[in-house]
């Protein structure tokens, strides 16, 4: 079913619009999910309240372009939540590491110099996204969005660990530069 579709169903408060959605990106939705987590119950509790989130949102919202990525981002978000209410002690650990690496990049929001609302961040991380060849786009995506294991995609895309972290640290010190040339202050 399409996206427009499925979108209809919620507007229509029509329950066929959960299955439909779950039919649709379920495994996707589950599996960024657990790659955030770490397990999979933690993650089938995320993806459920997801639905439920989505549910509550439409309407008003009408996410008729970006359907997937409005569900992937209250998923990720419910996720990240349950990581850092400390049910997982050592994924915890695992989103702070991802987090640090970041840092370097991406300027705090307190510092004046620095500081960018979430509306331009977003808009300046999207162009320089795009300023990435799809390999590398896909690996910075996979890494910092999915926050999969370095390992987990070197393996799914047939590279060594090194040649995937290398990547990541190319791409990382060319989002600094990014940054630097749009007067972003780190």
């Amino acid at each position: 079913m399409e996206d427009k579709s499925i979108i209809e169903l919620y507007f229509a408060r029509d329950e066929a619009a959960i299955r439909e959605t779950a039919e649709k990106y379920g495994v996707r939705l589950h599996a960024l999910s657990r790659s955030v987590t770490g397990n999979d119950a933690d993650a089938a509790e995320c993806v459920n309240d997801a639905y439920l989130a989505v549910w509550e949102s439409i309407p008003p919202h009408r996410p008729e372009n970006y359907f997937f990525a409005y569900l992937a981002r209250i998923v990720r978000h419910l996720s990240l939540n349950l990581v850092m209410r400390g049910r997982r002690k050592k994924r915890s650990a695992e989103v702070m590491s991802l987090c640090e690496e970041l840092e370097v990049c991406i300027p705090g929001g307190d510092t004046p110099e620095g500081r960018l609302d979430r509306e331009e961040m977003a808009a300046v991380l999207s162009a320089f996204l795009r300023t990435l060849d799809g390999d590398a786009r896909g690996i910075f995506l996979r890494r910092y969005f999915a926050m999969e294991s370095v390992k987990t995609i070197a393996l799914s895309l047939g590279k060594s660990e090194g040649a995937v972290s290398s990547q990541l640290y190319r791409s990382r010190e060319a989002l600094r530069r990014f940054l630097s040339e749009r007067g972003v202050e780190m």
